[in-house]
C-alpha cells in the first residue's frame, strides 16, 4: 500500500487540526498518514527507546522520545524515535519540558513498514540531515538492516550481524549490534 496525500493546506492549518492515530505529518504542503505499526515495528521501536533511555538514565546526556512532532522550515514530521542532547532540550520556567519541538533532533530512528514509502523516508531523513540531526538510522526489518546517514551525505548499510552500529559522539555508551536490534523480534529460547 502506498501513502498517498489527503489533500493540500498550510503548515499552520495543519498543526491546528486534532492529531490523528496513526500520525499524520505535513510535508511539501501535503497530510501524509503515517501506516499503522505492526508488531515488529512496535517491539523494535520500544527497545529502543528502552534501551536508549537506560543507557543515559544515569548521566542525563540526552533524551530520547517516541511520536514526537517537530516543526521547522515548512515540515511537521513524526520519526520514530527522536534523540536530543540534553543541552538541546527546552524548558518551561517550571522546568518542565516544553512540548512543541521546532528545532531538528540530534538523531532520529525510522522503522520501515512493509506498506511504508521509502522514498519519502528518504525524503523526511534527507530534510533532518540538512537542518542539524548528526545521524540517521533506518531500521529494515525485512532487509535485517540498517541505514546509517550522516550530515554530510555519507551512508552505510549495515546488515553484518556481530557490527556495533554506529551513534552519535554524545551517545558513545550505546553499544548495540544489528544482531541485538533483530533479536528483539524473535522467540526466545
Amino acid at each position: 500500500m502506498v501513502q498517498t496525500p489527503i489533500r493540500q493546506i498550510t503548515l499552520e492549518e495543519f498543526l491546528a487540526l486534532p492529531d490523528t492515530k496513526p500520525a499524520s505529518e505535513y510535508i511539501d504542503g501535503e497530510i501524509i498518514q503515517k501506516p499503522m505499526p505492526q508488531t515488529q515495528h512496535s517491539v523494535i521501536q520500544g527497545r529502543v527507546l528502552f534501551e536508549f533511555n537506560h543507557a543515559w538514565s544515569e548521566k542525563d546526556i540526552y533524551k530520547a522520545f517516541t511520536e514526537l512532532r517537530w516543526r521547522f522550515c515548512g515540515r511537521a514530521v513524526v520519526p520514530d524515535v527522536v534523540v536530543f542532547e540534553e543541552a538541546n532540550i527546552s524548558y518551561d520556567d517550571n522546568g518542565e519540558i516544553v512540548n512543541a519541538v521546532s528545532i531538528p533532533p540530534d538523531w532520529t530512528i525510522e522503522i520501515l513498514s512493509p506498506e511504508q514509502s521509502t522514498t519519502r523516508v528518504l525524503k523526511n531523513i534527507n530534510h533532518c540531515l540538512a537542518h542539524g540531526t548528526q545521524m540517521v538510522w533506518l531500521i529494515d526489518p525485512n532487509d535485517r538492516s540498517i541505514f546509517v546517514c550522516m550530515p554530510d551525505r555519507t551512508f552505510q548499510i549495515i546488515d553484518e550481524p556481530s557490527t556495533i552500529l554506529p551513534v552519535p559522539e554524545f551517545a558513545a555508551a550505546i553499544q548495540i549490534t544489528v544482531e541485538q536490534i533483530f533479536s528483539w523480534i524473535k522467540k526466545k529460547n
